[in-house]
C-alpha cells in the first residue's frame, strides 16, 4: 500500500526531471510524425520505457503503447492517456529545435503530452520501488487523435481492459503555464463530418438557361444549413455547422458537372447531435431538388460530447489543488474543438483537463493550437508530469480501500 508516513513529494520529484522532459519533449518537436505515421516517435517511446524498466506492447491500435507499472499485484487499474501525433502544418516558430521535417509540426502540444506521460512513467516507477501498489497503472500512448481514429483503434486492441477510471489532459497556451482548467460535465464538442456531393448539367457560361449549375445550388445549400442553428435549435444549445471545402470546376466559363463540399458539425449536447443528420439531409435534398439539381449526403460520426464524469472531476479537482494549490485552477471554457479521449469516457469514467502551457503574463494574446507559430512554455512540463502520476496513485489508492471496506 502506498504510504502515509513517508510521502513520495511528487512535484519536487517531477521538478527534479524538468531538463530530461525538456529534452526529450524537444527530440519529439523535432521528428515530427502525421497521424498513423508514428513508428519513430513510438521507437523514442519505447527506448525511455526500456530505460525507466516497464514493461509494455507495441503497436496497439497502430503505433500505440500500452505500459503497465504495477500489474503483477492485481486490484483496481488506473489508466493514463498521451496522444503523440503531429500536424500537415510548416512551423514558423523559428526555435532551435523547430521541426526538421518540411510541413510537418506539432503545433498542436503532443510532443508535450508524450514527454509528460514519459515523466509521469518515470514518476510513478521510483515510487514503486520505495513501496507496493494496491493495483495497477496502465500507461496509453495513443497515435491518430488528430484524424479522430486512435482511441478507437486502442480500445479495439484492449487498451480499457479492466480499466476503472482515465485520466488525460491538454495544453493550453492562452492559459499561462503553472495553471490548470477543469470543468465538470461538457467540455468539449463531438465532432462529425459531412460529405455533400451535387450532380447538375454541365454547359457553356454563357448559356447557363441549358445547365443546371451545381455552384448556384452550392451557395444555396452553405447559406440555407445555418438555419439549423438560428432557427431550428435553442440557443441554449450550441451547434456549428461550418462547409470547410468546396470542389467544382476548372474554367471560368464553364458550367460545372459537379460540386462536392466538406463541414464539420459540432454540439455539446447529445440529444441534439442525434439530430443534426435528418436536419442536415432534409435541407440538402430539399435546397437540391429546388435547384433541379441530384444531392447525396454522407454524414459520418467521429467523436462524441467530451463529457467529464461528476466523482472523477471533483477527486481531480481536489489532487490538483493539494498539489499546486486552489489559487492555481480555475473553470475551464468550454469549446466545440473535439478530442478522441471523449471515445473513453463513453465507455469508462474519468476527467480530462486543461495545463496551462502559455507566457506568465498575457497568454491570451499567444499563438493558438493548430498555429504555426504555436510555441509552449515548457515550465508546464513538470507540473503536467506531476499532476498525472498525483491523480492516478490517488485514485488507485481510493478504490482498493473502497474494495477494502466491501470485504
Amino acid at each position: 500500500m502506498i504510504s502515509s508516513q513517508n510521502p513520495f513529494d511528487m512535484l519536487a520529484q517531477a521538478k527534479r526531471l524538468a531538463p530530461a522532459l525538456t529534452e526529450w519533449r524537444r527530440e519529439l518537436h523535432r521528428f515530427p510524425e502525421l497521424s498513423l505515421e508514428e513508428s519513430e516517435t513510438a521507437e523514442r517511446i519505447c527506448r525511455e520505457l526500456d530505460r525507466i524498466g516497464i514493461p509494455y506492447r507495441a503497436n496497439v491500435g497502430g503505433h500505440g503503447i500500452i505500459a503497465e507499472i504495477g500489474s503483477e499485484n492485481g486490484g483496481p487499474l488506473i489508466a493514463l492517456r498521451a496522444d503523440m501525433d503531429a500536424l500537415p502544418i510548416q512551423e514558423e516558430t523559428g526555435l532551435d529545435f523547430a521541426s526538421e521535417r518540411p510541413g510537418l509540426m506539432h503545433a498542436c502540444g503532443h510532443d508535450a503530452h508524450t514527454a509528460m506521460l514519459i515523466g509521469a512513467a518515470e514518476l510513478l516507477e521510483q515510487l514503486y520501488r520505495q513501496q507496493s501498489l494496491p493495483g495497477t497503472l496502465r500507461l496509453l500512448f495513443q497515435p491518430a487523435e488528430e484524424v479522430n481514429a486512435g482511441a478507437n483503434a486502442m480500445i479495439m486492441d484492449g487498451a480499457l481492459q479492466d480499466v476503472r477510471e482515465l485520466y488525460g489532459l491538454h495544453n493550453l497556451p492562452t492559459l499561462p503555464a503553472g495553471k490548470v482548467a477543469t470543468k465538470q460535465g461538457p467540455l468539449m464538442g463531438s465532432v462529425d463530418r459531412i460529405e455533400i456531393t451535387l450532380e447538375g448539367r454541365g454547359g457553356h457560361g454563357a448559356i447557363p438557361d441549358q445547365s443546371i449549375d451545381p455552384i448556384v445550388c452550392a451557395a444555396a445549400i452553405i447559406q440555407s444549413l445555418q438555419g439549423i442553428v438560428s432557427r431550428e435549435l435553442s440557443p441554449f444549445d450550441p451547434v456549428v455547422v461550418t462547409i470547410g471545402s468546396i470542389t467544382s470546376g476548372n474554367a471560368n466559363n464553364v458550367i460545372p458537372q459537379y460540386a462536392v463540399m466538406t463541414g464539420t458539425v459540432r454540439t455539446f449536447n447529445p440529444e441534439v447531435r442525434v439530430t443534426l443528420p435528418e436536419r442536415i439531409e432534409r435541407i440538402v435534398n430539399h435546397v437540391a431538388e429546388g435547384h433541379r439539381c441530384k444531392a447525396r449526403l454522407k454524414y459520418i460520426e467521429q467523436v462524441p460530447v467530451l463529457m467529464n464524469h461528476w466523482e472523477q472531476t471533483e477527486a481531480t479537482e481536489a489532487i490538483i489543488d493539494g498539489l499546486i494549490g486552489r489559487e492555481a485552477r480555475e473553470e475551464a471554457k468550454p469549446t466545440l474543438a473535439g478530442e478522441d479521449f471523449s471515445v473513453y469516457l463513453n465507455e469508462i469514467p474519468g476527467c480530462f483537463f486543461w495545463l496551462g502551457s502559455g507566457p506568465p503574463d498575457n497568454a491570451e494574446s499567444a499563438y493558438g493550437l493548430h498555429h504555426p507559430k504555436y510555441t509552449l512554455n515548457e515550465e508546464c512540463l513538470p507540473i503536467g508530469a506531476a499532476l498525472l502520476a498525483e491523480i492516478a496513485v490517488n485514485r488507485l489508492q481510493v478504490l482498493a480501500d473502497a474494495v477494502q471496506k466491501t470485504k
